[in-house]
């Protein structure tokens, strides 16, 4: 990191500023450049109650002693012990206080523009209580003229530096340490050092009772990424120096009745620290340790043989029927029409073709377990190498992503946001990051509202172990709520919350009415104040007055992103970058709750809050952002400089938490034998919300589970977009690391070589250059510390290396060290790589992250990944790990269908489609990618195939010629194959046959409409550069709102309607002409007319919920739809009579004339 540089205090700078530019509010850092290798120099503002803005500068931390060079770094590859011990959560007052401060920092920046930080005392208009969260309150700074608030700890108690209890802010110590060093309170000398406030709120006193051992913290040392990557500098504490100023090891051994145990580590003695005898102390023998045996994080569970079996046999029954059944239809054409007959050969030929292509890939399904017990014994417990009991468990950096707070409501990502910080995961290692892509005030305030709720709301789901964790949806449960709850106050503890969620639903609800009105009244003095200058500067007072309609944030400065009435720099896509740090991090030893602290008795309960970031990327006219891929790539690299979590969990806004456990089962799989080459675990989407019917197969569990499982023994499932735990390193484009022990053919080879030690190997076998710090400013962008993030994350993400399959392991307790506290450098590092130019010249968004350039990124992403040669794994818990809604309405779940099959056309005409996949792909794995960019095209054989029964009655003939006793064997044996394997797929599967119909409908449903035109977009856009959009034109809206179901109901004219509506129409038709023929015929040909008939009704019950949802409620069919029939039957009528006019006579229409 660069050095700080030497600034004057805020007491040397005193700027006032006007309330009416924003120039006034926030004096700036140094601007952005190309090259994040030079330091920024960090200025601070903040708003006086008297209206001024205070410049508020960095100092030197210096002062503090938390600099200091005296101690060189060493990596060590043993155990702590006291001589050598990891850096602890203990930190000096200043270094605290700075966090602080950035916490409270609204930062902002962007392309030919200084980044600046603004100070803001007050974020929303309720009260904040939480002393991690911006805006917390606490007592003033008693420093005469300053209105500085006083330095506070975790617990949000006054630290004060000095003996006497002198409140004093962070930037008034630091300027009284600078000019005399006294305290001016009592007038004494500081003590530089003696004042590192604990855990327990300053009080000097170490709590044992879980198990945490404190030890000596370091006086200095490496820099931040160096204290990542396990880098531990010698200790040594002010209580435990002897008269020498060296370590005074028996002092220490008495003090703390520590003793040396085996391998030369730090162990206790027998429940020595542990306040009860059933608590998890760091006591126990080691043997306890020492002879568990190895144990796996996961296993795979075979589908018994007598369901996988047969599944195969009829599966390769089918295909030979299949061959023989076409090789019989091109042998026996039907000579009296020769048309109808090569159509339906083309048709069937095609499907055949398709259907082989959804089938192979579907050969090897599986399914997996995972033993959460074992994990929390090797990452969670106190070990030989991890003596404090601290997780060893790998950080975790969650995305949340929106765009439009209209249609993406606040409430649903605040709730969203909720169940992510209460997960059941060490809360010092989770981090959660909001991406906001339309720079809304409403939704930063709805997130800060959020936060502020989850002071009550997190410590209630860990206190009672609380399912869902997502309140709305755990309030609207249907059930006993006391179920399987022991604490005799759960019922007063849920009434309170409850209230409490209900006054936060209203202040999230009325935020839209509040931001309007608070920017009404702060225009209007805006305004007032222009007239009143331009009445004493003497402008004439008839002019009008030209004042910008801004959008206010509460503290009274403009919003720096977009603004309700859209202006210069403040509109959807034009604006800085945003990043506002919500929660600050936590301290990295629990903090427990106090019986007056909060509305509820929290009283052993940790109330602790993971970190959480608001992010509004900067955007700016005439650059592409590329939608939700760019908005993704964007908090990578925010999330790299500030947390870097070797692993993130990317998730939308309407999908949230509903199992507390599933982040760490998804962590059972990376942490597992083999599980560094795994690129991402996705999880199945589960959807709340939906008809019991499930009219438009929303539930799509044919496919999660039943396709998804089934490439879960392949090479592993296909990114679905949400849901999807990732490994950072996969997705910064590098390749998995080479198993040197199989050969080409897979088989294993002998090794005999000396075994390596997977602590001092290399990063990837022969792949050094890959990683060489000179590529990285071409691939990754300019950023130093992004840079020197992605070895970091490459580390952390290694599974233990305690196995000697493990090849590319690390040592446990390597991840014990607590993070290092954020500082403004950091926080002005990722608002320069969130800005619109940051990726210019790079390879971001084409090897580096999410992928540009189509509409289905996430497919496209997870594709890369699997040609460089990774592999997946599909997660399916007991309990859904997430769920979400999903559209119920007939043109919103259309239009859906329409953007996934456009994606997949986009697919198949790009270089990422899979006939190009390279060798390190498998052949099924590339059989099921190449299904997903063809299958859009089977539109076009189906919708043929569709008016084929129609075309049949019309002119009399069938595809046969006659139906012989061969062409019915063939129907029914495909036929009965066809079932049968439905039934076994659902046995494998689980899904229900009603669930498995559902599909099929839908499928034709979706074949006829939206995948037809996501083909004619495509070849559109691939042949003449143009892009088609398919938008609304007519809504018919239901009028009971208080139905649940009511979206259900609603008709929305949309022009993809009509080739369902046409085909329905024709076949009616031709049904009752059929029909009508026949009888009335002098010679009946009832075969054809069944042949005909039959088909005819197999579409109709395919198309049936396409039906029905055009009816609307109680059979209320919209207007639009008759107007469409009646023109496409008169339309249908006149073509036949044209082709085919009544014997007789030549004219269209017989004998009838006009007058």
């Amino acid at each position: 990191m660069a050095s700080l540089s030497h600034q004057p205090s805020k007491k040397a700078i005193r700027t006032p500023g006007g309330a009416g530019t924003q120039s006034g509010r926030t004096p700036p850092l140094a601007p952005n450049s190309n090259s994040s290798t030079s330091s920024q120099t960090v200025k601070f503002a903040r708003r006086t109650s008297s209206g001024r803005y205070v410049s508020l500068s960095r100092e030197d931390l210096d002062m503090s002693g938390e600099i200091s060079a005296d101690y060189t770094n060493y990596t060590v590859h043993i155990p702590p012990t006291p001589d050598n011990q990891p850096m602890t959560a203990e930190s000096s007052v200043a270094a605290k206080a700075e966090e602080q401060y950035v916490s409270n920092s609204l930062f902002t920046g962007g392309f030919n523009s200084v980044t600046r930080a603004h100070l803001m005392d007050k974020v929303i208009d309720s009260e904040v209580t939480h002393p991690q969260m911006a805006g917390a309150k606490g007592s003033a700074c008693a420093m005469p003229a300053c209105d500085g608030k006083a330095m506070r700890d975790e617990r949000g108690h006054d630290v004060g530096p000095c003996e006497c209890g002198f409140k004093i802010c962070r930037d008034c110590y630091l300027d009284a340490q600078k000019d005399s060093g006294n305290c001016p309170g009592c007038k004494e000398p500081y003590k530089v050092g003696d004042f590192d406030d604990d855990d327990d709120g300053g009080h000097g006193m170490h709590d044992f009772s879980a198990g945490a051992l404190p030890l000596p913290a370091p006086q200095g040392g490496g820099g931040k990424m160096d204290r990542r990557m396990s880098v531990m500098t010698p200790s040594k504490s002010l209580l435990m120096r002897s008269q020498t100023g060296d370590f005074d090891h028996n002092r220490w051994l008495f003090e703390t009745k520590g003793t040396y145990g085996y391998g030369n580590a730090f162990w206790p003695k027998d429940n020595v620290y542990s306040g009860d005898d059933n608590g998890m102390g760091a006591g126990g023998p080691m043997s306890d340790f020492a002879d568990k045996p190895w144990k796996p994080l996961t296993r795979v569970i075979q589908i018994p043989a007598a369901i996988i079996s047969p599944y195969r046999l009829l599966i390769f029954i089918r295909f030979v029927v299949l061959i023989l059944f076409l090789i019989w239809r091109v042998r026996h054409p039907n000579e009296e029409a020769m048309w109808l007959w090569g159509m339906s050969i083309v048709c069937e030929l095609w499907f055949a073709f398709s259907w082989l292509l959804d089938q192979m890939p579907k050969l090897c399904p599986i399914n997996r377990a995972t033993d959460l017990s074992v994990l929390r014994d090797k990452f969670d417990m106190p070990s030989p190498s991890n003596p404090t009991g601290r997780s060893d468990l790998p950080g975790i950096d969650v995305f949340v992503s929106t765009a439009d707070p209209d249609k993406e409501p606040p409430l649903v990502t605040a709730n969203t946001i909720l169940s992510i910080l209460a997960v059941d995961y060490p809360v010092e290692k989770l981090s959660c990051y909001v991406s906001d892509d339309g720079g809304a005030l409403l939704t930063f305030e709805a997130m800060a509202e959020a936060a502020s709720f989850a002071d009550v709301w997190v410590p209630f789901c860990r206190k009672h172990e609380i399912e869902p964790r997502n309140p709305d949806s755990y309030f609207n449960v249907k059930g006993d709520p006391t179920k399987n709850k022991l604490r005799s106050d759960f019922v007063k503890d849920r009434r309170r919350v409850k209230r409490e969620y209900d006054e936060f639903k209203v202040r999230i609800n009325s935020l839209p009415d509040s931001i309007r009105r608070r920017s009404d009244a702060f225009n209007a003095r805006e305004e007032m104040k222009m007239l009143k200058h331009m009445r004493e500067s003497g402008g004439d007072p008839l002019e009008p007055l030209k004042v910008q309609k801004a959008t206010w944030m509460a503290d009274g400065t403009h919003w720096p992103g977009s603004w309700a009435v859209p202006g210069p720099d403040h509109s959807k896509g034009d604006h800085a970058g945003i990043l506002q740090v919500m929660l600050k991090a936590p301290s990295s030893d629990p903090l427990l709750g106090c019986t007056d602290e909060k509305i509820i008795d929290f009283t052993d309960v940790d109330i602790r809050l993971p970190m959480l970031v608001y992010v509004s990327r900067e955007k700016r006219p005439g650059y592409d952002h590329n939608k939700k891929a760019g908005a993704m790539n964007a908090l990578v690299r925010a999330s790299a400089v500030m947390s870097n979590g070797p692993f993130i969990l990317n998730l939308d806004c309407d999908h949230y938490i509903y199992n507390c456990l599933a982040i760490r089962e998804g962590m059972c799989f990376m942490m597992d034998r083999g599980g560094d080459t795994i690129c991402y675990i996705q999880f199945p989407q589960r959807f709340e919300g939906i008809d019991p019917s499930d009219r438009y197969a929303n539930h799509n569990t044919v496919f999660f589970d039943g396709n998804m499982r089934a490439l879960d023994g392949l090479q592993g499932p296909v990114y679905v977009g949400t849901g999807c735990l990732f490994r950072r390193f996969a997705l910064y484009g590098f390749d998995p690391p080479k198993d040197s022990t199989r050969s080409w053919l897979g088989k294993k080879k002998k090794d005999h070589s000396a075994p390596v030690d997977s602590e001092t190997q290399a990063l990837r076998d022969n792949e050094d250059d890959e990683l060489d710090a000179a590529i990285h400013p071409k691939r990754f962008g300019n950023s130093t510390i992004l840079a020197q993030s992605i070895r970091v994350a490459e580390y952390q993400g290694r599974p233990l290396a305690d196995h000697p399959a493990v090849r590319h392991g690390r040592p446990p307790g390597a991840l014990c060290v607590p993070r290092e506290p954020l500082d403004a450098h950091t926080v002005a590092e990722a608002v320069s790589v969130i800005s619109c130019w940051y990726e210019d010249k790079t390879e971001w968004g084409d090897r580096v992250g999410w992928i540009y350039g189509s509409v289905t990124e996430d497919v496209v992403t997870g594709y890369r990944m699997h040609n460089r040669g990774w592999r997946s794994v599909y997660c399916i818990t007991k309990r859904d790990a997430f769920r979400g809604s999903a559209p119920i309405n007939l043109t919103d779940r259309l239009h859906q269908v329409l953007r996934w099959a456009t994606g997949s056309v986009e697919i198949f005409f790009s270089r990422n489609n899979a006939l190009l996949a390279s060798t390190k792909m498998k052949i099924l794995q590339r059989i099921a990618y190449l299904n997903v960019g063809i299958y859009p095209f089977t539109s076009i054989f189906l919708i043929v195939y569709c008016f084929l029964p129609a075309l049949s009655l019309f002119s009399g003939h069938f595809i046969v010629q006659t139906l012989n006793v061969t062409f019915l064997v063939y129907l029914l044996i495909i036929t009965i194959t066809l079932t049968l394997l439905a039934i076994l797929e659902v046995k494998w599967s689980g899904i229900g046959l009603e669930e498995w119909w559902r599909n099929e409908q839908f499928w034709l449903i979706g074949g006829t409409s939206a995948h037809l035109a996501a083909v004619v977009q495509g070849l559109l856009k691939v042949i003449a550069g143009i892009e088609i959009s398919f938008t609304l034109t007519t809504k018919s809206g239901g009028d009971d709102n208080d139905d649940m179901f009511a979206d259900l109901y609603m008709v929305k004219w949309t022009s993809l309607m009509i080739p369902p509506i046409t085909i329905m129409m024709v076949n009616l038709i031709a049904i009752a002409v059929g029909f009508s023929r026949t009888i009335y015929s002098q010679i009946p040909q009832w075969s054809k007319l069944l042949g005909g008939v039959f088909f005819s009704f197999w579409v109709l019950a395919h198309l049936y919920p396409f039906a029905k949802g055009l009816m609307g409620r109680r059979g209320r069919t919209p207007t639009i739809v008759f107007v469409w029939s009646g023109l496409i039957a008169i339309t249908i009528s006149l073509l036949w009579i044209a082709i085919n006019p009544p014997k007789g006579t030549t004219q269209i229409g017989g004998t009838f004339q006009f007058p």
